[in-house]
């Protein structure tokens, strides 16, 4: 009978061998194509210690062994996130790519290891659900874009709709990781990023 240490050390590994195999089959795209209009200026470019907020990002995206695409130009502007979404889709190889905004500094390598690992193969999507809202981070399949399109078309740019569209898998956060999910939307937000930072809260 396998102990719960046995069936965590192999969970770890599975994740291991698909973050090495990753390069091949997932992409991670940052969606930086926003107005910030909100906070006054760019937030991706704000610093926090010796990184640009969209620094942070990349470097865990990095962890996980994939070298993200930073979306910054969208190929049908004003139309949201969904904008770079469909700008990720058309221009990527990646069989599935992890959606990352560009204001979420706070995300773990191991969050993103556990999205992966959580999408299931008969699934083209897998949204992250708190507080009965579905958005960042999310998986897609690249099979997706022409349900993508359609809600362009339809004029339907929420994230949730999307989802719904796409009849998507969910993943709800434990309760202890649930402040990786903290964004910069004001400089508001961006007060309690910089003390939280600095306090060493990640």
């Amino acid at each position: 009978m396998r102990t719960s240490k046995q069936t965590g050390l192999e969970a770890e590994s599975r994740l291991a061998s698909l973050a090495s195999s990753a390069p091949q089959h997932y992409e991670v795209c940052i969606l930086a194509g926003g107005q910030s209009s909100r906070m006054g200026t760019d937030k991706s470019r704000l610093r926090l210690g010796r990184r640009t907020v969209v620094g942070h990002i990349s470097a865990t995206a990095n962890a996980i062994g994939l070298q993200p695409r930073i979306i910054r130009a969208d190929l049908v502007p004003r139309c949201g996130p969904l904008g770079g979404v469909h700008t990720a889709l058309s221009t990527s190889r990646a069989e599935t790519i992890l959606f990352l905004s560009c204001d979420m500094p706070f995300l773990s390598a191991k969050l993103l290891k556990r999205l992966i690992g959580r999408l299931g193969r008969r699934k083209k999507a897998l949204f992250v659900q708190e507080n009965g809202r579905m958005g960042f981070p999310f998986l897609l399949r690249r099979s997706t874009l022409d349900v993508v399109e359609q809600q362009l078309a339809a004029r339907q740019f929420s994230l949730r709709k999307l989802a719904r569209a796409l009849h998507a898998q969910t993943f709800s956060l434990p309760r202890g990781q649930v402040h990786e999910l903290f964004n910069i939307n004001t400089p508001g937000d961006w007060k309690v990023a910089r003390e939280r930072w600095g306090s060493g809260t990640r």
